[in-house]
Formats: structure tokens, C-alpha cells, sequence
């Protein structure tokens, strides 16, 4: 089955990439979650648009992306959160909060999908958050949280 990806697919591919799949897994998994959408020549004008706004969010090159690098390790990023007993936080710290705590806390706007966050973070403490920039370019946050 041929589809066309509208995000990013670990494994798989970038928005705006045609990509060849079996059936199941495009028919039960891809299309149904919004990850792809069939493959057309009427399709073909979409990619562009797609692809152009991917190119309009992606860093633009690795010079670029470093120098991205280095100013997100150099900041110090704290996040309040409600915590139980131990530690234990209620609920747990998603992309979307330690890209608005990054955003807090003067650094710049990310992608939230660019962050390697898996499950969350359900803990007080110090934390390391990677986000990829570039595929040559990984920086990792620095991220304490901390009980409210």
C-alpha cells in the first residue's frame, strides 16, 4: 500500500514522504490515527504543501541547529508540578509542558513531536530531555521539577 505521510513516523518517515507499507498496517494503524493518508495523483499537490510546512517549522541547517544547541543547554529550566508522597508526581510532565517551560524560561519555540520524551517524566528531580534539531544534531534539556 503506498501512503503519504502527513507526520512524523518513527521508523518510517517525515510529513510529505511517500512511503510503501502492507496493507494492515496502513489500513488499521496509519490512516486511522492521522499519520498518513492515501497515496493519489491528487495527492502529489498536497506533498508540496505538506513539505513546505515542514521546512517552515524544521531548523534550517546545522549551523543553525548548533547554535540552537548550545543556547538550550546553557538554560536552566524549571517546572512546577503537584507531587505526592515520595515524589511521585499526579500525572505526569508531557512534551507539550516542557516545551512551554523551555518557552519560560527564555529559550526558544520547539516542536513538541522533536522531543524524546517517552511516558513522561512522573518524578521530582533533575531530568535530561532530548530534543533532535537536525539528524546530525541531538541537545539535551536540563529540566528540574519541582513540587507546587
Amino acid at each position: 500500500m503506498k501512503l503519504i505521510l502527513t507526520q512524523e513516523v518513527a521508523g518510517l518517515g517525515s510529513p510529505g514522504d511517500v512511503v510503501e507499507v502492507r496493507d494492515g498496517y496502513g489500513r488499521n494503524y496509519l490512516v486511522p490515527r492521522g499519520y498518513a493518508m492515501a497515496w493519489t495523483r491528487g495527492g502529489e499537490k498536497q506533498i508540496a504543501t505538506i513539505r513546505r510546512a515542514r521546512d517552515a517549522r524544521q531548523v534550517r541547517d546545522l549551523g543553525q541547529a548548533q547554535e540552537l544547541k548550545r543556547e538550550l543547554e546553557g538554560l536552566s529550566v524549571r517546572l512546577t508540578a503537584r507531587a505526592g508522597e515520595g515524589g511521585r508526581l499526579f500525572g505526569s510532565v508531557t512534551a507539550a509542558d516542557v516545551v512551554s517551560a523551555v518557552r519560560a524560561a527564555g529559550g526558544p519555540q520547539l516542536d513538541r513531536r522533536r522531543l524524546q520524551l517517552s511516558g513522561g517524566i512522573k518524578s521530582l528531580g533533575r531530568h535530561e530531555v532530548p530534543v533532535v534539531l537536525h539528524p546530525d544534531v541531538t541537545a539535551t534539556i536540563p529540566l528540574e521539577v519541582v513540587p507546587a
